[in-house]
């Protein structure tokens, strides 16, 4: 048996393919419910037909949009199986060892023949989508190329080479092109690692606008509550840096989710209020955290904007993608796009406003003949002025897909960043203490900042150390390290002689909690991070902070919850931790990939600590994550 499903992943009535796929752990019983009922509705029953379905259900689940049935067998591997979750042996089949038999040369064929192409499924040559997904692909695509066409002309060169001269040094060039790339493209990537001044770029982009455009209506959003605070926080501190003449155009910017902006409505038949027959009013979007938005996101947001808009999309591509399907950031930045490909229409705009490098006036002559596109608004940041020391040198070693290097730096047992090496089954007590001494100075500052009623201490207490896991369950889990960090810390309460009190409905003072809903009551989302503290008369409330300064709410209006202890790596994004402990999954983990290793390194500011051992982390850095896409060709006219 290559791999047994977990025990409620069976489905029982699936026959054929779709059984031999299910019980080889290659298919949740979700897909292939999915994949049988599509069947049904189209009259469908040929059994490759159907397993093409469920694949691409799969796939999807997982994070790919498409699935090419020419390369299924090499790319498709069992379903993560946390160690403490899998069945017991012995759960009857008859899958031979070596898995499941695969459909033969004829089965593109045969599903671009069935009566559900063009319509549940999506069919070009040996690739398949869901139809939707196809779809989204398409309209982004599609609304993408038509405002990278539009290359605005509503700013003075003139103007804008002397407020370019104004807010960026001789030294940061690389900051100075892709500001003015954003300012005069009407859709513009800014990517860039940690550190490599981002935000410090955005605020002078939204400057360079304002200067000629003081009207202009500016947003600022992500993916997340969580990343909108710290965009919030980011932008008002880059502010403060800028001249005053500059501080008093941009004002005060607060961020939003993007759920928010578009007026997400629960329940509704439209999720979304903004959509192609009511628009957002604005004539400049900034998206923080991109990598993070999904296609479909991607693809309501689009909908919702003016033609006229400008969008600048601003993240870290080598950053874990959306949990939902789409790697829309990384489809969009090419590895070797730079000044030397943008279009000689925008170059030349560059150019006249003092932009470009010296000796550098126009781009390639060969590329006159093409349009613009998205690819010629794309700035790269790569110099680092922030995010150095250790953790910067190991980030940048995992990035580059040096594992040898960046196992060097964790063992040279320098300050900042440390290996905790593991066993096979279990990390070894003694390797905990550090570990266990920094979870517990976290929640002890925390709760002192809680009884006081101090909800912005609490709050940054709470990020002065973070546990993130990739799995959810099993020994290197998200449930087994959240409870083993409650247990310290409620062990190290009881020794100071602070007993823990709690209250009915089971709450105490200084509590760390994490939102699980998007309630727009409240105004919190998904992901928000909350601590109760003292509300001054015998009570709790939830100090939040999504944007500006932390406010309180009473405990009563605080949506779902659940203790935040630690937390998944995904659910780490757009956040920041003065120091970070990394439990690694083994290295035959499906979720242990570079980006993974990547997104949980830069979350650290000051330390980082991996939990694990060397092969887990060769294997992390030598693994990209594989998600399959088309919006890249599409881009690019394929």
């Amino acid at each position: 048996m290559t791999g047994d499903p977990r025990a409620g992943d069976v489905a029982l009535r699936a026959t054929g393919l779709l059984r031999d796929f299910n019980r080889a752990g290659l298919l949740q019983a979700a897909d292939v419910h999915v994949a049988q009922r599509l069947g049904v509705l189209g009259g469908e029953d040929d059994e490759a037909v159907l397993l093409a379905a469920a694949l691409v259900v799969r796939s999807t689940r997982q994070g790919s949009v498409v699935v090419d049935l020419r390369t299924a067998q090499e790319t498709t591997a069992a379903d993560d199986v946390d160690e403490d979750d899998a069945p017991d042996a012995g759960a009857g089949t008859d899958v031979p060892d070596d898995g499941p038999a695969w459909p033969g040369a004829d089965w593109a064929a045969r599903v671009a023949a069935s009566p559900l192409a063009g319509g549940p499924l999506r069919v070009e040559g040996s690739r398949v989508w869901l139809g939707r997904y196809r779809d989204q692909e398409e309209l982004v695509a599609r609304e993408l190329a038509a405002r990278a066409a539009d290359v605005p002309d509503d700013l003075d060169p003139a103007v804008l080479g002397r407020a370019l001269d104004r807010l960026f040094a001789p030294q940061d060039a690389d900051q100075r092109e892709a500001a003015a790339g954003c300012a005069l493209a009407r859709v513009s990537v800014l990517a860039g690692g940690p550190g490599t001044g981002k935000t410090t770029t955005v605020s002078k982009v939204v400057a360079l606008l304002r200067e000629q455009h003081p009207t202009w209506r500016v947003a600022l959003a992500a993916p997340t509550g969580r990343a909108a605070a710290r965009l919030a926080e980011a932008v008002r501190d880059s502010t403060a840096r800028l001249p005053e003449e500059d501080r008093e155009r941009l004002g005060e910017l607060p961020a939003t989710t993007l759920h928010r902006l578009l007026g997400w409505r629960p329940g509704a038949r439209h999720r979304f209020r903004h959509d192609r027959s009511d628009r957002l009013a604005l004539e400049v979007l900034v998206v923080d955290e991109s990598s993070m938005v999904s296609l479909t996101l991607m693809a309501r947001l689009l909908e919702a904007l003016r033609p006229q808009t400008r969008l600048v999309l601003v993240g870290d591509p080598d950053q874990l993608a959306s949990v939902e399907a789409g790697t829309v950031l990384g489809d969009l930045v090419d590895a070797d796009a730079g000044p030397q490909d943008r279009h000689p229409r925008l170059a030349d705009a560059l150019a006249r406003a003092g932009a470009l490098p010296v000796g550098q006036t126009s781009g390639r002559p060969d590329a006159a003949h093409r349009p613009v596109t998205v690819r010629d608004g794309v700035g790269v940041l790569r110099t680092t002025r922030r995010f150095g020391g250790v953790v910067g040198s190991l980030a940048a070693a995992v990035r580059e897909g040096r594992g040898e290097e960046a196992l060097a730096v964790l063992t040279a047992g320098e300050p900042g960043a440390t290996l905790v090496l593991t066993t096979a089954d279990a990390v070894p007590e003694s390797a905990l203490d550090a570990v266990r001494d920094d979870v517990v100075a976290s929640a002890t500052a925390l709760g002192a900042a809680a009884r006081a009623g101090d909800g912005g201490a609490a709050l940054a207490a709470l990020d002065r150390h973070r546990l993130l896991t990739a799995h959810r369950a099993g020994p290197r889990g998200l449930r087994r390290w959240g409870e083993l960090a409650e247990r310290w810390t409620r062990a190290a309460e009881v020794a100071a002689g602070l007993p823990r009190v709690r209250r009915a409905d089971g709450h105490h003072v200084g509590e760390p909690l994490i939102v699980t809903v998007n309630d727009p009551a409240t105004g919190l989302a998904n992901g928000d991070v909350a601590v109760l503290v003292d509300d001054g008369e015998g009570g709790l409330a939830a100090a939040v902070g999504v944007g500006g300064a932390p406010r309180l709410l009473p405990l009563g209006r605080l949506p779902s919850t659940r203790p935040l202890h630690a937390m998944t790596v995904h659910r780490s994004q757009g956040s920041q931790f003065d120091a970070v402990t990394l439990v690694l999954p083994p290295a035959g983990s499906p979720l242990l990939t570079r980006e993974t290793l990547y997104t949980a390194l830069t979350r650290a500011r000051e330390r980082v600590r991996v939990v694990g051992d060397a092969e887990a982390l060769l294997a992390a850095v030598a693994r990209p994550a594989a998600r399959a896409s088309g919006l890249r060709e599409r881009l690019r006219g394929g």
